[in-house]
């Protein structure tokens, strides 16, 4: 049933072409679970049979990523929390996983928008946090981007390299790349967060020093 729905998503992104894009991410990236591997990872096996552009398959996808992440930032800051605790489970949010992300966006701030990007379940998650805190859309927009990007273009590489060696695209092998992926992304994410937080406590602390030197003039 998954490699049918599949084959589904890739004539879909074949026949609907970048704006099917725009509109498939747009659903992945807010609170319906459709995983981004199987929209980009298509997008990047049609480029590698040279039916499809995987530069402007990426910038749809980032487009997509912002329209749907926005959609639960406004949610969010309108309407608050509640909303995703009592309707979530309609669209498989629990209020463990909205905990998760909460404690992660307090824990680590505006890096924690662009870090959980990169993972199943907290990159749609994560705006919730962010909408519910009002993080300035300028900032929220560019972490969305950049953690779009970054995983759009490992997905459209993973696609790109199934499709350029000749096999078929399923959903194990677009997950078992995945997968490697995630195992340099972690520590790589790890040791980002790490520096971020490290360089957050010195600008803090540098602060507060210029200010109690200007207490005492």
């Amino acid at each position: 049933m998954i490699e049918q729905f599949l084959l589904w998503v890739v004539e879909a992104v074949r026949q609907l072409g970048y704006p099917g894009i725009v509109v498939l991410m747009a659903i992945e990236s807010s609170v319906i679970p459709l995983p981004s591997e199987l929209v980009m990872a298509p997008a990047g096996y049609l480029a590698a049979t040279g039916r499809m552009d995987a530069w402007l398959a990426l910038a749809c996808g980032i487009v997509g990523g912002l329209l749907g992440s926005y959609a639960n930032y406004w949610i969010a800051a309108r309407l608050g929390r509640w909303v995703f605790v009592r309707y979530g489970r309609w669209v498989l949010i629990t209020e463990k996983g909205l905990e998760r992300s909460e404690r992660f966006f307090q824990r680590h701030g505006p890096i924690a928008v662009f870090t959980a990007r990169l993972f199943p379940v907290a990159r749609h998650l994560i705006s919730i946090p962010a909408g519910i805190s009002r993080m300035p859309l300028g900032r929220f927009f560019a972490y969305t981007a950049a953690g779009a990007g970054l995983w759009g273009a490992i997905l459209i590489a993973i696609g790109w390299v199934i499709g350029k060696e000749g096999k078929r695209l399923t959903n194990e092998r677009i997950y078992a790349y995945s997968h490697h992926a995630l195992l340099i992304l972690i520590p790589a994410v790890a040791l980002l967060i790490t520096v971020y937080v490290l360089w957050q406590r010195r600008r803090r602390s540098a602060g507060q020093a210029a200010g109690a030197r200007e207490d005492t003039r």
